[in-house]
């Protein structure tokens, strides 16, 4: 597991500490996020069908970008504890989102008082070697949300720079 550091505009808050992994397979990866602290005082999706569905980073949800090395292309996952998922393509940053094919998605989340542990099988096209950033957004109950993340560029939270993607994976 790696430790995803919280963006340096944010407070605290409930979350004291995100860990995430995420392990490429034939079909696609694995993947693994973990929030400690007091878990009833953040935003946990309700249980739902396990659907593509738009605009998850609006909440509590995580988020894998997955770029080829050495290209401008990269594909956005988002991954809502509720079971919701998206998948998105983009050319360049932020540039021709459109949503991107996936094959499979199962996601299982379990959470008590003091974890949240969110695990996810994506079968999708997933070229290899690539960088990888693994992200968290964070809603606190009484209002305010965390961004977290490997690494941030300089300013506000963005998500989908490059600085972000701190991982390379091979197969």
């Amino acid at each position: 597991m790696h430790p995803l550091m919280l963006h340096v505009a944010c407070d605290l808050g409930p979350i004291r500490a995100v860990t995430a992994s995420v392990t490429p397979t034939p079909r696609g990866c694995e993947a693994e996020f973990r929030l400690d602290g007091h878990i009833p005082g953040i935003i946990v999706p309700a249980l739902a069908v396990p659907e593509r569905t738009d605009n998850l980073w609006q909440t509590t949800c995580f988020e894998i970008f997955w770029q080829p090395l050495g290209g401008t292309f990269y594909r956005e996952f988002n991954l809502s504890p509720s079971g919701r998922w998206a998948a998105y393509d983009f050319d360049s940053f932020r540039e021709g989102m459109r949503d991107a094919p996936v094959d499979a998605m199962a996601i299982a989340c379990s959470h008590d008082g003091s974890a949240l542990i969110l695990k996810a099988s994506i079968a999708a096209d997933l070229p290899a070697p690539a960088q990888v950033a693994l992200n968290a957004v964070v809603e606190h109950a009484k209002g305010g949300t965390q961004y977290w993340a490997l690494a941030f560029p300089p300013g506000k939270p963005e998500f989908h720079s490059e600085a972000n993607r701190q991982l390379i994976i091979e197969r």
